[in-house]
């Protein structure tokens, strides 16, 4: 092992005691993530319609067998109807896709309009463009202070890895780079 230089940058500024909640979005929003639409076919006023949310807390989890996971607020008004359908589609997010992301996760718009869908026999809604489809299942959701950590089965997929992704990282979206040789 070589020298390590020693730096006081990283000294220990906040201590538990001192936590709020933008002290934590700003360290959290330090790790970059990939971003997710997770969306399917449900009962609505004017019949069966497309809803959905967007989430940049989605990981793999297990090949055997094939599971991944999100993680939800409580508060979300989207989810405890998400969270009884028969099949989820989660959609990994292209860098095309930063507005998708945007209205996936905003409260006042129409969520939906101008994309295009493809939707399963089973009612897992895909959104065009992204660099992976998922068609999930609800295994489990264990409580996790003010979330839930979604546990989902995969029950089929389709890809597009040379598709770039869209990443979220300091409370924005943003795109890869790819280093020039």
């Amino acid at each position: 092992m070589g020298n390590a230089n020693t730096n006081t940058h990283f000294a220990m500024q906040h201590t538990s005691d001192q936590f709020d909640s933008m002290v934590l979005r700003k360290a959290f929003g330090c790790f970059p993530s990939g971003v997710v639409g997770l969306c399917a076919m449900a009962d609505g006023p004017d019949g069966t319609e497309p809803i959905g949310m967007a989430a940049s807390s989605f990981v793999a989890v297990s090949i055997e067998p094939a599971l991944v996971a999100f993680c939800v607020q409580w508060t979300s008004t989207t989810w405890p109807r998400l969270e009884t359908l028969p099949r989820l589609g989660v959609s990994v997010l292209g860098e095309r896709h930063d507005t998708v992301a945007q209205r996936l996760a905003s409260k006042n718009q129409d969520r939906f309009q101008g994309l295009t869908l493809e939707i399963s026999p089973e009612g897992a809604v895909f959104i065009e463009g992204a660099t992976a489809w998922l068609d999930c299942t609800v295994d489990s959701v264990l409580p996790a202070g003010d979330h839930g950590i979604v546990l989902l089965k995969v029950n089929a997929l389709t890809m597009s890895p040379e598709a770039e992704p869209l990443v979220f990282h300091g409370s924005a979206f943003r795109q890869l780079q790819r280093e020039t040789a």
